[in-house]
């Protein structure tokens, strides 16, 4: 078998809609098999941009990305959904899909057309609901839980999908204080499990907590590449955000503080 060192590269990235003002433009990134590589950056920056021409949403207006060392434009979709999976920032169902149903929906990309779940199918969407501790909810409307729960079903779905690499835009926007935790703690978990792991977000904090590598963006790039805590600095925060911070140790991680403004 062939050994992969990166799970996915993006390679002189550029993209642009109807030609106009790039995006971004000349992105290089690369991800391991138990990396999770964060994408720092302020509103309008270009993540969710960038994260949707990674999972082939949106075409590149220059460059490639490679996928398990196959350029991806050579893929058709259903090859690409065994290898990668994405959970965007909003996924409201206004059908009264059970829980069981949503999570099985990620077998879709290993069924024929008009093919039902086989036992099996059904088995691998049981046992990623239980990894999760979300099986008191199998039966319930999945229109009927909280945006918590919601977003443990969507990871058990794609678990269920049975990827190499997770895309997660923003996963823990809509999220209060101790789903935020719960969510990361879980993205730690996959990681060590064998996932690659792409995530956004605008928190350096939670870079910090769950991060292997971060990529900062901004003008239209990244303007550092690095593990957290080179990269999570006054300096690059400032820059990113206009406003002063202060980084603490806290023995076991840092933590960025925003300092008031005056």
């Amino acid at each position: 078998m062939t050994n992969i060192k990166n799970l996915l590269e993006v390679k002189n990235a550029s993209f642009s809609y109807n030609e106009r003002k790039n995006i971004f433009e000349d992105l290089n990134l690369q991800v391991k098999k138990g990396e999770i590589f964060c994408i720092l950056g302020a509103n309008g920056c270009g993540k969710t941009t960038l994260i949707k021409c990674i999972t082939g949403i949106n075409k590149l207006t220059k460059g490639n990305i490679i996928l398990n060392n196959k350029d991806m434009a050579s893929l058709k979709p259903s090859q690409i959904a065994k290898s990668m999976a994405y959970i965007p920032q909003e996924h409201n169902s206004t059908f009264p899909y059970s829980v069981l149903d949503v999570v099985l929906m990620g077998r879709s990309a290993h069924l024929e057309i008009f093919e039902s779940p086989s036992e099996k199918d059904y088995k691998i969407a049981e046992k990623a609901i239980k990894s999760l501790n979300i099986e008191h909810l199998k039966s319930v409307p999945y229109n009927e839980i909280s945006g918590g729960e919601q977003q443990l079903t969507f990871i058990a779905r794609v678990l269920t999908q049975e990827p190499k690499l997770l895309v997660l835009d923003e996963p823990t926007s809509h999220l209060d204080f101790g789903n935020q935790i719960r969510a990361l703690n879980v993205v730690e978990k996959l990681a060590k499990d064998g996932l690659a792991i792409i995530m956004t977000s605008h928190f350096p904090d939670h870079v910090l907590t769950s991060g292997t590598k971060v990529a900062i963006m901004k003008d239209r790039g990244f303007i550092e590449v690095g593990s957290p805590e080179d990269v999570i600095n006054s300096e690059n925060m400032e820059k990113t955000y206009g406003i002063s911070v202060k980084i603490i140790d806290m023995g076991e991680r840092f933590a960025c503080v925003p300092l008031k403004l005056k």
